[in-house]
Formats: structure tokens, C-alpha cells, sequence
């Protein structure tokens, strides 16, 4: 059964047992408080053993009591961090089932983070929850203020750990607007409440003071406005590491390659869900992440470096073979489509569909393999690791802006260099193979200039534009080079002089879309030579 899922979105505050609930209708915007209600909850959280899920603040977790009773699992928050705004939270609920069983439909948004592990009860909260809603002048259900007081467990302790207690309010967002939010929240504070000191129960249960608690804390930044522990190149927010003129070459690197991370996990269970574009933004990330490495490649050790774009480029090659079957499959569907009914054309239609499709699937396959692979795992421990603990040399304190233009300059070069062979590559193959090599070096710019928009700003931005503009011109071009010769090969099985037609015609629409693309990519060069040019930021 799938999981259903909703945005949860919430403000947490501590606060004290005397503290007394304000009248919230005195809040603009809130015409009245309902009869407030009170539930029994009882929740299980599951995590590894080294609380890999908390230290990326997701929680897993099987409540009983309670309106929405179940399994629930909420992943990494979207927007403000800890303690400083709202958070905005993709929830999935799965029906009770099995107490120690956690459900499939779940289960497969958790592979990226769980690696191989098999999670376990690690905390019971007991709480007793008093619901408080809140309702607008036209009867719509704002939101809700969750007073709950809490007994906390931690079961890896055994059955005679000590039993923690405290209280706390959660304002969330039912109908109503994010600005409700302030005005609440002056109410709140005047009667007691303080920001929450932990992102989550579950951080709070483990505790800072515990070796739990210390591994979430260090990820996590649980505290409220707390940074994630780190140096020129650790695992910081994107603000912090970037601050001031003079940030550090490997700021950059790793607020890029970090936003790269969070992507290629985040796509991780849409993928193996099949779900619409997901091989495609994993797939990117990837070439991201290894276009600056390569660009960067002096700042860092070589060796590690060298070991992740080489792993990086085995995942690479097998979401492109899925990928690529599922864009050439689309794209001759609709030239076939195009054309005028006759005979023949349902017999290529199905041919070129039973082609690409088994293409896609036999691909498919392997993809999901090497997913669930310990390959795919330790790969993806290695970019935390990168990212949090990158193997700097002494030049990764150069100012990032300088690095960042010599980054550009050097993959504009690279560029430069590419559009020459063209010209000097003979007809057929051998130009077909430099102008994929333009388009190559085209993607890599425009990832290398996206790092350096970080500090550079517009002047990177324009140069992203004019190389992404290169890029996918010549994307057409190598997709009609694909559909030639698989139309050829089909081709070469069928005699009859209608279906010979059918793909004579095709072929030749390849060979009109390639010359168009040849041209394209002229123009975009011309346009954009002199932006990239020496001296490009």
C-alpha cells in the first residue's frame, strides 16, 4: 500500500510546566479557540544504531492513540533550520500494521539514509497532548496549538534507564497562512514559551549530554540557531561558510557539492520509485559534483578525489541508460506520430517501441541493483564524508572568488579548445565525436560557473546562461546522432518496401535535426565568444 503524505508545517517552543495556554483569540486574524481536547500518545522511534536518521533530522516513528494513529515518517525540513522560523516537512503515514515491522511504502524513502541497516526502537515518548484549534472570522480552521506534556525513554538503555519529563508547544499550520504565525507567537512568548532548544522529541529524548545525543547534535545542530561543527570546508550552512569577501576556495566547493548531496538523497526513493524526471535530477547531480571536483582538483588531496569522481561516474553511467532509453523512446514516438497514416506504421511504431522499451527496462534493472548495492552505500558515505571532512591542501584557503574565476576561466579555455577541433574534425564520425566533446565541456562550464555564482553573482550567472545554451543545442544533436543509429539497426531488419519508407523517412528527419543542431551551435558560439573569452569573471 503507498504511503499518503502531506507538508507539515510547524513552529516548536519549550516552555515551562506552570506556564498557562494565553487566550490565542486575541491574535489577529483568529476570531475564536475551540474546545480544546485532550489524546493519550504512544510513540516508538525507530533509528541505527549510530541515530543516522536523527542526525539528518528525519524521524520514523509508529504512534497508537490518538486521530491520526500509525506509522509515521517525516523527512529532512525544508526552509528554516532549527529554531529559526517555521519548518516545513514532508510527513508520509502508513497504517499501524506490525509493531516491529516498519512498512514498505516507507521503508523505500529511507534506503539512502539507512545503507544497509535495519532500524530499531531506540525511544518511547508517553504524551498527553491537549489540542487547541484555531479558527478564523469566515469558521476556517487555522491551525492547531498542541500543549503536550511528555515522558521520554530511551530503550537502548534498558529497561531501568531513567525517564525524562518536560512540556512543550507545537503551532501548526492547518488552513491558515505562515503569517499567523507572528502574531501567535507574541502571545506564546509573553506567556513563557522560549524557541525550541531541539529540532525534534526524538533529539531532545536522546539528549546532549549522551553519546546519542552528541552524534545527532553534531549533525544536526539541534540547538536553536546552532551551526553543524566545522572548518574551511565542513558541513556549514551556505551562509556562514560563504561570508564576507574572503571565504575560502573550499567554502565554495562545499556549499556547491553539499546542495549536490542533499539532491542525489533526496531523489534516492523517486528513483527507485520510477517517479517522472527522478533519474534525470540524480543523474545531474552527479555530473555536478564531479565537474567541480575536476575543476577544483588542486585544493584537494588527489587520491580521494580521484576514487570519488570514478565512482561518481559508474552511478552517472547507470542512471544514463535508463535515462536515455526513456528520451529516445519519447522522441521517436512523437516523430512516428507525426507522420501521415499509411501502411507500415504501426508495424515500426511497435518495433521501435519494443526496442527502446526493453532498453529502459533491462537498464532499469540494473539501476535498482546497484541501489540497493554496498557500492552505492559506501559512495554515498564518502560524499558526507567529502563534504563534512574534505581533504584540503594548503591552497583551499585561497579567497573563494579568486579560485572561483580561475575555475571558470580554466573550463572556458577547455571550451575554447573544443569549438577548434570542430572545425578542424573530418565529416561524419570524427566531427559528430568533437561536437559531443563541445557539448561536454559546454555542461561542465556551466556547472563550474554555477559554483562560482556563489560569490561572483550575476557576471557567473550570464555565463551559466550562454554555456547551459551550448549544452542543449548540442543535446539535440547527440539525441538525433542516438536515434540515427538505432533507426539504422531496426532498420536492417525489415524488407518490405512500406516499413523501408517509414524509416528512410526517419532517418532523414535525424540527419535535418543534426544539421539544425550544427547550425544552432554556431550561432549560440558567436554569441557568446567574446563573454567567453579570456578573462571570463
Amino acid at each position: 500500500m503507498e504511503a499518503s503524505r502531506g507538508l507539515e508545517i510547524e513552529k516548536k517552543y519549550d516552555v515551562d510546566t506552570a506556564a498557562e495556554v494565553p487566550a490565542l483569540e486575541q491574535a489577529p486574524g483568529v476570531a475564536r479557540t475551540g474546545k480544546p481536547h485532550t489524546d493519550l500518545l504512544e510513540a516508538v522511534y525507530f533509528d541505527t544504531p549510530k541515530h543516522g536518521l536523527a542526525a539528518r533530522r528525519i524521524t520514523l516513528r509508529r504512534r497508537t492513540g490518538g486521530k491520526d494513529a500509525g506509522w509515521h515518517l517525516k523527512l529532512p525540513p525544508q526552509g528554516a533550520a532549527a529554531g529559526e522560523g517555521p519548518q516545513h516537512r514532508t510527513e508520509l503515514h502508513a497504517p499501524l500494521g506490525r509493531p516491529d515491522v516498519v512498512p514498505d511504502s516507507l521503508l523505500t524513502h529511507l534506503h539512502a539514509y539507512l545503507r544497509g541497516t535495519v532500524p530499531a526502537p531506540v525511544v518511547r515518548l508517553e504524551t498527553r497532548r491537549t489540542t487547541y484549534p484555531l479558527y478564523g472570522e469566515d469558521g476556517v480552521h487555522l491551525a492547531d496549538l498542541a500543549d503536550d506534556h511528555v515522558t521520554a525513554a530511551r530503550l537502548e538503555d534498558g529497561p531501568d534507564a531513567p525517564r525524562q519529563e518536560w512540556r512543550d508547544w507545537e503551532l501548526e499550520l492547518v488552513h491558515g497562512d505562515p503569517g499567523l504565525f507572528v502574531p501567535v507567537e507574541e502571545l506564546l512568548t509573553a506567556a513563557g514559551a522560549r524557541p525550541a532548544g531541539h529540532a525534534s522529541k526524538l533529539a531532545r529524548a536522546l539528549g546532549s549530554g549522551t553519546k546519542a545525543g552528541k552524534r545527532v547534535a553534531a549533525r544536526a545542530g539541534t540547538a536553536a540557531g546552532e551551526e553543524a561543527p566545522g572548518d574551511a570546508g565542513g558541513a556549514e550552512s551556505s551562509s556562514a561558510l560563504l561570508a564576507g569577501k574572503r571565504a575560502p576556495a573550499a567554502a565554495v566547493v562545499t556549499v556547491y557539492v553539499a546542495a549536490q548531496i542533499d539532491q542525489i538523497l533526496a531523489r534516492d526513493a523517486d528513483v527507485r520509485n520510477e517517479e517522472p524526471d527522478a533519474v534525470h535530477a540524480m543523474r545531474s547531480a552527479t555530473r555536478r559534483i564531479r565537474s567541480v571536483l575536476a575543476a577544483y582538483g588542486r585544493l584537494y588531496r588527489a587520491s580521494p578525489v580521484r576514487k570519488l569522481r570514478s565512482e561518481l561516474k559508474w552511478l552517472g553511467q547507470l542512471l544514463g541508460q535508463p535515462r536515455d532509453a526513456e528520451v529516445l523512446g519519447k522522441q521517436l514516438r512523437e516523430q512516428l506520430g507525426a507522420l501521415p497514416p499509411g501502411e507500415g506504421i504501426a508495424g515500426a511504431t511497435s518495433s521501435v517501441e519494443q526496442r527502446t522499451g526493453s532498453d529502459y527496462d533491462a537498464a532499469y534493472r540494473l539501476l535498482r541493483e546497484a541501489l540497493g548495492s554496498a557500492r552505492y552505500f559506501r559512495l554515498l558515505d564518502k560524499l558526507e564524508d567529502f563534504r563534512d571532512n574534505p581533504p584540503v591542501r594548503a591552497e583551499a584557503v585561497t579567497p573563494g572568488r579568486r579560485a572561483a574565476a580561475k575555475a571558470v576561466d580554466k573550463a572556458a579555455k577547455r571550451l575554447r579548445r573544443s569549438h577548434k577541433a570542430v572545425k578542424r574534425a573530418r565529416r561524419g564520425r570524427e566531427e559528430e565525436l568533437a561536437l559531443h566533446r563541445v557539448r561536454k565541456d559546454a555542461k561542465r562550464l556551466r556547472h563550474v560557473a554555477e559554483s562560482a555564482a556563489l560569490v561572483h553573482g550575476k557576471r557567473a550567472g550570464k555565463v551559466v546562461k550562454a554555456a547551459h545554451r551550448q549544452q542543449k543545442i548540442l543535446g539535440r544533436f547527440q539525441d538525433a546522432v542516438v536515434a540515427r543509429d538505432l533507426l539504422a539497426a531496426i532498420a536492417a531488419d525489415y524488407s518490405d518496401p512500406a516499413t523501408a519508407a517509414i524509416y528512410a523517412d526517419l532517418l532523414n528527419q535525424q540527419e535535418e535535426r543534426m544539421l539544425a543542431a550544427k547550425a544552432g551551435s554556431r550561432k549560440a558560439w558567436k554569441k557568446s565568444r567574446d563573454l567567453l573569452g579570456h578573462g571570463v569573471i
